[in-house]
């Protein structure tokens, strides 16, 4: 049995870590959800856990007087960047990971919900979780805000409509706006959950899932390196005490 653990923020339901489970069960991690979506508290510090994962969700970061939550998630995503514990965010996670910070969190000009090409930046060739990855790459997107690239953070990727798609802080802090992680299940249940938005973007949830068969071995290639690389910063072991 594995002796670390990992917490994950959960936002929405059908947002689960999809193919981040096969990396963190290949290292021999366990994934704690912390359902906050459903009422779950969220931890006030780290204790024995040794990385955190934020996931995807509806919720905008400036939604905090809707979803009190976002403010408790920051405050722990704060200890943790303190104590250098390896951060992954997705998605609203990346957001949330860019707000604590200090980027602009904000609504983009257009949605990016679908399949589209993403672009390395030169600094992505150096990185431990990006340098095996061939660039232009087609993911999986679905975010209507977008950041600047945290000050003092590495740009990572870009797309045609979004400039910051993804960024490292520090050696372990990892934020990914695009979505790596999902499976065909995933992709479906997203599209029954969030319909009234594609709708109202005037996107068809049956083409996105018309494509998926020949996007999704590429992009789960990439996620299958990207994520068994983050699992290689966590500590082995128990190493750290209550913070």
């Amino acid at each position: 049995m594995s002796l670390r653990k990992v917490f994950v923020l959960q936002h929405a339901a059908c947002e689960t870590l999809g193919t981040i489970a096969d990396a963190l069960q290949e290292a021999r991690v366990d994934a704690t959800y912390i359902r906050a979506f459903a009422g779950e508290p969220i931890p006030t510090h780290m204790g024995e856990a040794v990385g955190l994962i934020l996931m995807g969700g509806p919720m905008g970061v400036y939604e905090q007087d809707r979803y009190p939550f976002l403010v408790e998630e920051m405050r722990l995503i704060e200890r943790a960047l303190a104590a250098g514990t390896p951060i992954l965010g997705v998605c609203l996670g990346s957001q949330l990971l860019a707000s604590v910070l200090g980027a602009h969190v904000r609504r983009g000009p257009q949605k990016e919900i679908g399949w589209f090409p993403v672009w390395l930046t030169e600094a992505a060739r150096a990185d431990v979780l990006w340098s095996g990855v061939t660039s232009p790459f087609i993911a999986y997107h679905w975010h209507g805000d977008v950041f600047d690239c945290p000050s003092g953070a590495v740009p990572l990727a870009y797309s045609e409509v979004t400039a910051c798609q993804a960024f490292r802080y520090g050696t372990s802090a990892y934020g990914l706006l695009f979505h790596l992680e999902v499976t065909e299940p995933l992709i479906a249940e997203m599209v029954r959950t969030f319909a009234e938005e594609l709708r109202e973007a005037g996107l068809s949830g049956e083409e996105i899932l018309r494509q998926a068969p020949q996007h999704l071995p590429a992009v789960q290639q990439i996620g299958r390196t990207v994520f068994r690389a983050w699992t290689r910063l966590i500590p082995s072991g128990i190493e750290t005490s209550l913070r």
